[in-house]
């Protein structure tokens, strides 16, 4: 049973588990809208909770765009939600103005008690490309993107002693190929509410866009999965690996949470063309992995916009992962 709702498209989502329920949070919009892609910028987030991850029970909207001007008057779009020692709720997530057309993103912060009711800390900006750090990002270059990437922020705790570590979506800066720019930013914190921006944690010259990254540890591995699309694999990948370019999700793989990272040239993880299921997200579930993503195209190029229920993964004995 996907989770779907019958007015509106999801897609991009993440997850966070208490007491036993898995909470899900979900980018969301009208499915009235004349074209699919209009979906980007009229979104508001959606909350679902399950105990199984196939049963959901909906909460309606969480979250939305702050009425501005400000840094998020626009969209409010992927993010991750983690619980500080003091049990607040924590919700880091994408913003994008209306100011010079919304191809600026940054990280905003808001905070909650229920999960549920949303309130942004400040005006909500917690973290933007500034500082002796910035330069190693790229920023909006016309012509080359179409947007200053910042954006999909993963929140973990630090493995190795006290704070938290954010992952982003992000670019670097002069490379020739644009498909080798894709990168993973990196920020630290000592309590939720300072970061720090720091060098990319990932800048391998592989993709153009490494969206939705998600960092776990399973067994005595790392992995960082991401998705992309079959156009913005680099040549220097697709010289490495020799199958067709697919859409999907990928993971990246490490001995630690800090690198270095990775791609496999194995098959592809969880790759179409049409994309079927994109934005994949890893659960643990009994001691087992899981992929969900949300549902792209149908075979005939129609945008679908429902989660997927949970794919069993294998890990092989390198740790290299499956379908």
């Amino acid at each position: 049973m996907v989770l779907s709702l019958h007015d509106k498209w999801i897609w991009d989502f993440w997850l966070v588990r208490d007491h036993g329920d898995w909470h899900i949070y979900f980018l969301q919009a009208d499915n009235t809208l004349a074209d699919a892609e209009m979906r980007h910028r009229n979104v508001t987030q959606g909350h679902a909770v399950s105990n199984d991850l196939v049963n959901w029970n909906h909460l309606g909207t969480c979250f939305k765009p702050s009425k501005g001007p400000a840094f998020d008057d626009w969209t409010t779009w992927t993010g991750s939600v983690v619980k500080g020692p003091d049990e607040t709720w924590h919700l880091f997530y994408t913003g994008t103005p209306h100011a010079e057309g919304g191809v600026r993103q940054c990280i905003g912060h808001a905070t909650s008690q229920d999960m549920h009711s949303w309130v942004r800390v400040g005006n909500g900006l917690c973290l933007d490309l500034a500082g002796p750090n910035a330069k190693y990002y790229e920023e909006y270059t016309p012509g080359h993107w179409s947007d200053r990437a910042m954006r999909d922020p993963w929140l973990i705790q630090n493995p190795d002693g006290e704070g938290w570590l954010m992952y982003f979506t992000a670019r670097v800066p002069d490379r020739t190929e644009p498909n080798a720019g894709g990168a993973v930013g990196f920020a630290t914190s000592p309590d939720l509410m300072n970061w720090t921006l720091q060098k990319p944690i990932y800048d391998g010259g592989d993709f153009g866009q490494l969206e939705v990254p998600q960092v776990f540890k399973f067994g005595k591995k790392w992995y960082m999965t991401f998705c992309t699309a079959a156009e913005h694999w680099s040549e220097g990948y697709r010289s490495r690996n020799k199958e067709t370019p697919v859409t999907g999700s990928h993971y990246l793989i490490a001995n630690s949470h800090l690198g270095p990272w990775t791609a496999p040239t194995n098959k592809f993880l969880d790759g179409r063309n049409p994309c079927e299921r994109y934005a994949g997200k890893i659960v643990e579930k009994d001691g087992e992995l899981f992929i969900m993503g949300f549902l792209y195209y149908d075979i005939a190029g129609n945008f679908i916009g429902k989660v997927s229920d949970p794919v069993p993964l294998a890990v092989d004995d390198d740790g290299l992962l499956s379908l």
